[in-house]
C-alpha cells in the first residue's frame, strides 16, 4: 500500500466514477477466468471483473467456488444476530429512508424502561448478538445516549453492534471501552455527486466525513467494521468495486480489525424514492459469490429485506451471518408497529423458525461467535 495514504479518501480521490463504471461493464473472459484462478486472494481488479456482465456465464462455478471457500474458512455455521431500533429521530433528509426529517411521522426514542422491555423479549428469542440502530439525531441519541444504553443492556448480551450516525475516533474509543464490538457504516453510495442528491439536508450530506468514518474506527480499535453499499441508488458494480476497494485499503492499514460486507437493497418505506437501478437476485447472487472468491476471510451478511426462499439458498453460497425476526421501529418488540418502521422487511421469520431452517440446511446455528475476555489473550 502507498505509504503517503493517510486516509481512503486520499486514493478514492485517485479514481474516476465514469472510468472505474466503464471499466467493470466491460471486463473480458480471460479476466474474469484469471480472478477465479486466484479465488481466496484476489485484488480489486479480480472483484471487478467478478462482478463484471463477463462473469454472468460462469455463475455456477462461481457458487461452487464460493462455497467450498466459505466451508474451508467457516464450517457449516450462521451466526444470528437481530436489529434493536432506539430511535426514529432524525435530522438528515435522506430520499430513501423512513426516517427522514421531513416525514410527518410520530417520532420516538425509547427510554431506559423502554429499552428493559425490548431486552427482555429479545433474550427470550434467545438471540445473544444485538445490533443497535438510531436515526442520526446528534442532539436526542448523540454519544450520551448511546453509551447509557450500551451499558444498560451489555450485561444482557456478549456482541453488541452499532448502526447510527457516524462518530468521532475518540467518541468510538469511549464505545469500545463499554463493550461495543462492531459498527456497521454504509457510504450509501460512492457516487460523489449523486450523493448530495439523495441528502439534500443534514449531517449526513458530508460525503467525505462519511467516507473518512472507517479510518476513525480503525483508528479507535474497534473490533469489527461493516461497510456496504445501498444497492439501487446508482450503479451498483461501480459502487461494488469501491466498497471492495475501500476494504482492499482498511485491511492492510488496520490489519488487527475484522470486516463484513453487507448487501442492502432499496425497500419500500413512507416517502421512499423508486429504486434508480433494479439488481436481480441472479446478479446479487454473483456479487455474493464475488466477495468470497475475492477474500476468504470476510464475513457476509443477509439481512431479512430479502425474501425467504432466497435467503434460504444463500447460506450454501457464502453468507456467514443473518439477521431474524426483525423489527425496523423504535419499541417494535414490545409494541408492536406503533411507530413508524424504517424500511418494510420481507422475511418475517422469528429467530426460532430460522434457525430450525439453518439447522434443517446442515448448518449450526451460531448465537455467539466472540469473546471480550478471550480476545485480551
Amino acid at each position: 500500500m502507498n505509504t503517503e495514504l493517510h486516509t481512503f479518501q486520499d486514493l478514492f480521490d485517485t479514481y474516476d466514477w465514469d472510468e472505474v463504471r466503464e471499466r467493470s461493464h466491460h471486463r473480458s473472459t480471460a479476466e474474469v477466468e484469471e480472478a477465479l484462478h486466484r479465488a481466496g486472494h484476489g485484488k480489486p481488479d479480480d472483484f471487478m471483473a467478478l462482478i463484471s456482465p463477463a462473469a454472468a456465464p460462469y455463475l455456477e462455478d462461481m457458487a461452487r467456488l464460493s462455497r467450498k471457500l466459505t466451508l474451508n474458512k467457516f464450517g457449516k455455521t450462521i451466526q444470528m444476530y437481530i436489529p434493536l431500533y432506539l430511535s426514529n429521530e432524525c435530522q438528515n433528509i435522506c430520499t430513501y429512508c423512513g426516517f427522514s426529517y421531513n416525514n410527518r411521522i410520530p417520532r420516538v426514542t425509547l427510554t431506559e424502561d423502554q429499552i428493559d422491555r425490548e431486552v427482555e423479549i429479545i433474550k427470550a428469542l434467545g438471540m445473544d448478538h444485538v445490533l443497535i440502530v438510531t436515526g442520526e439525531a446528534n442532539r436526542t441519541v448523540g454519544v450520551d445516549y448511546l453509551a447509557s444504553a450500551i451499558e444498560r443492556i451489555r450485561p444482557h448480551f456478549s456482541h453488541i453492534s452499532l448502526e447510527v450516525q457516524p462518530l468521532e475516533e475518540e467518541e468510538y474509543r469511549t464505545l469500545a471501552n463499554l463493550g461495543l464490538h462492531s459498527v456497521l457504516v454504509y457510504q450509501e453510495t460512492y457516487h460523489r455527486e449523486a450523493y448530495k442528491s439523495y441528502h439534500p439536508k443534514g449531517k449526513k450530506s458530508n460525503f467525505d466525513y462519511r467516507l473518512d468514518t472507517p479510518d476513525r474506527l480503525g483508528r479507535a480499535g474497534v473490533h469489527k467494521i461493516g461497510l456496504g453499499a445501498l444497492i439501487g441508488l446508482e450503479d451498483w458494480r461501480t459502487d461494488a468495486y469501491f466498497t471492495a476497494l475501500h476494504l482492499h485499503y482498511l485491511e492492510r492499514r488496520y490489519w488487527k480489525t475484522k470486516y463484513s460486507v453487507s448487501f442492502p437493497r432499496l425497500r419500500p418505506a413512507e416517502g421512499l424514492i423508486e429504486p434508480k437501478v433494479v439488481m436481480s437476485e441472479r446478479e446479487l447472487v454473483q456479487l455474493i459469490c464475488a466477495y468470497r472468491i475475492y477474500n476468504e476471510h470476510l464475513e457476509l451478511s443477509l439481512s431479512t429485506r430479502e425474501r425467504a426462499v432466497f435467503r434460504d439458498h444463500a447460506i450454501h453460497l457464502g453468507i456467514t451471518s443473518m439477521s431474524a425476526g426483525s423489527r425496523t421501529n423504535p419499541g417494535g418488540y414490545a409494541e408492536g408497529e406503533e411507530s413508524l418502521e424504517q424500511f418494510e422487511i420481507d422475511d418475517s421469520r422469528s429467530p426460532s423458525e430460522m434457525a430450525n431452517m439453518i439447522r434443517e440446511a446442515g448448518y449450526e446455528v451460531v448465537w455467539k461467535d466472540w469473546d471480550r475476555a478471550l480476545h485480551a489473550v
